[in-house]
């Protein structure tokens, strides 16, 4: 069976995203000099086609109008990390966990350490909120793309939320 990838790259205020599709699916989202990065080689072809949809969640995103991504997904990843993954889409938008918090939640209190790794792998950044996992006492730690990204992701959600903005489950676009 042969996989077809393709990548396109965009600009938001944290920098450039490079978005990558396998067979039409969005399954990769990357920060400008993501850590640990990932193989470009494995981006496929760059092409604009294919990616209409995730862009405009990301414009909305990024202008204060989304607090929810529904573009579909397929990231690749072992059934733990998406697991991990699947937790994290929970954190509401403008809220935080704790790493310790998610491997509660994943029914498996001692795996803290191999939550972190999988967070730190999460090839979905800002559309499988990893930016809302924190250290605990409160403590910004690792982000992909770096901290300064990650406090200015926080604080945008922190602004869109403190205007009045419902984030009920069924609530995924800013009110005009």
């Amino acid at each position: 069976m042969t996989v077809l990838r393709t990548h396109t790259v965009i600009d938001s205020p944290i920098g450039e995203l490079t978005l990558v599709n396998t067979d039409g699916i969005l399954s990769g989202v990357y920060i400008a000099e993501h850590r640990p990065a990932p193989d470009r080689g494995s981006f496929g072809e760059q092409a604009p086609e294919g990616f209409d949809e995730a862009i405009t969640q990301f414009e909305e995103y990024f202008a204060g109008r989304r607090i929810h991504f529904t573009v579909p997904t397929s990231p690749t990843g072992t059934p733990f990390q998406r697991a991990v993954w699947e937790t994290l889409k929970k954190i509401e938008y403008g809220t935080t966990r704790t790493y310790a918090e998610i491997a509660l939640d994943l029914g498996r209190p001692t795996a803290v350490r191999a939550v972190a790794a999988a967070n730190a792998r999460n090839p979905l950044c800002i559309v499988v909120p990893c930016h809302r996992v924190i250290g605990s006492g409160g403590k910004l730690t690792g982000y992909a793309g770096g901290l300064e990204r990650k406090r200015f992701l926080l604080d945008q959600e922190a602004r869109i939320l403190s205007a009045g903005h419902p984030r009920g489950p069924g609530s995924t676009h800013v009110p005009a």
